[in-house]
């Protein structure tokens, strides 16, 4: 039984269609990868698993539970992260209040204690958020609110973690760095469904991966990196023959 597992999605905007038949499984412990030019639909597909838009057919399962038509908040509680692209921090509150917010079911217990225990064991994965726990979100550069999000969803200890696009608009010695906390992810066990326009980059640290193209899967497994189709549609290589 796969922790997430998606079955012949559909998602419309009104007469768009974003998804159509969209399957796909991610198994405990992987890190997956979804890869595709702008607008194939790879940011709607963790929006629909989050609950975060309308799904028109197809389910969504989390361990075998069926979650479609779930919303988001609920989503959170079943122990799914989910890392918004363009960052999404609430600028006006301080680091340490961002957090606090990817630890609000433990807050909704009363486990204050905990929360704050949860936060020490994520600060010491994020050594530059610890100095500047008081200061404002908005205040810090991009990648460390990048660093500040993918931080707050691991206060939720989530089972699955979906992050969309996360070195977008970094510089690549910052990206280097998003990547670098993924892998530690991984090899902590951490599941992951990445979608990156890095395609180097996400391939490279996927178990297997899937590429979308106009809402449809069109290829996926465990060699992608060195399937010729990919490497001369994402990585400027020319196929040969």
């Amino acid at each position: 039984m796969s922790l997430l597992a998606v079955r012949d999605l559909r998602v419309r905007y009104g007469k768009v269609v974003a998804l159509e038949g969209v399957s796909l499984a991610v198994e405990e412990g992987e890190v997956v990868t979804l890869v595709g030019a702008n607008g194939a639909g790879k940011s709607t597909l963790l929006r629909a698993v989050m609950g975060l838009v309308p799904v028109a057919a197809g389910a969504v399962e989390v361990a075998g539970a069926h979650t479609t038509g779930r919303r988001a908040h609920e989503m959170a509680r079943l122990g799914i992260g989910y890392v918004p692209e363009g960052r999404g921090t609430l600028r006006t509150l301080s680091v340490r209040e961002n957090m606090l917010l990817g630890a609000s079911a433990r807050m909704e217990r009363n486990d204050a204690r905990g929360a704050e225990a949860e936060m020490e064991r994520v600060l010491e994965r994020f050594p530059a958020l610890r100095e500047r726990a008081g200061q404002l979100a908005g205040t810090l550069s991009g990648g460390q609110q990048q660093m500040l999000v993918i931080a707050r969803a691991l206060m939720g200890r989530p089972r699955l973690l979906l992050l969309d696009e996360p070195s977008l608009g970094l510089a690549p010695i910052v990206a280097r760095t998003i990547f670098a906390t993924i892998a530690e992810l991984r090899a902590q066990g951490v599941t992951v469904l990445l979608v990156e326009q890095n395609a180097q980059a996400a391939l490279a640290l996927a178990s297997r991966g899937y590429v979308l193209e106009m809402g449809r899967i069109v290829l996926e497994g465990a060699g992608l990196l060195g399937d010729p189709r990919v490497r001369a549609a994402y990585l400027g290589e020319i196929a040969a023959g």
